[in-house]
């Protein structure tokens, strides 16, 4: 699917605010409300817009403690990885998990209460996992620049 300047407005718009009314995000672009409902589903049916969500303060609800691991895996085989990544789909703590190249195969994002809890995620939960070869800790002091992705930041390409 071709991404035009228009289907770009409407998701920055709705990134924005995820509960923006049709009525006012075809007026900020100057259309009327059916061919933005219409380019809205277009985008849901191609995965462009895969979801509606709201981004939740952790530290106000008592999470203040966010901190990096690296994981490096004793074998590397097909199954290995897949049960590992299976177990880490479980952990709640864990907010992210990409599997990187370089001296380490995991990269998680942790949130936590405090170092107390952090402790029991490692010992309880992640070295639960089987295939944990070793773990290394990163801990955020200070957030410079928290972003997702946005569609207000794409230039299309004249392809």
């Amino acid at each position: 699917m071709v991404v035009d300047k228009t289907d770009l407005k409407i998701l920055s718009i709705l990134q924005e605010d995820s509960k923006a009314k049709m009525k006012d995000i075809a007026a900020s672009i100057g259309m009327t409300i059916t061919p933005v409902y219409e380019r809205i589903k277009k985008l849901e049916r191609n995965g462009i817009l895969e979801k509606y969500t709201i981004q939740v303060n952790p530290k106000s609800l008592g999470y203040h403690l966010v901190a990096y691991c690296s994981v490096t895996l004793k074998e590397h085989s097909q199954k290995n990885l897949r049960l590992f990544e299976d177990g880490v789909q479980a952990l709640q703590q864990v907010l992210e998990c990409n599997h990187m190249s370089g001296s380490f195969d995991y990269l998680l994002k942790v949130v936590v209460k405090d170092m107390e809890e952090y402790q029991l995620f490692i010992s309880n939960h992640l070295a639960a996992l089987d295939n944990i070869g070793q773990v290394q800790s990163y801990f955020v002091m200070k957030s410079i620049k928290e972003k997702t992705f946005s569609c207000g930041d794409v230039i299309p390409s004249n392809r």
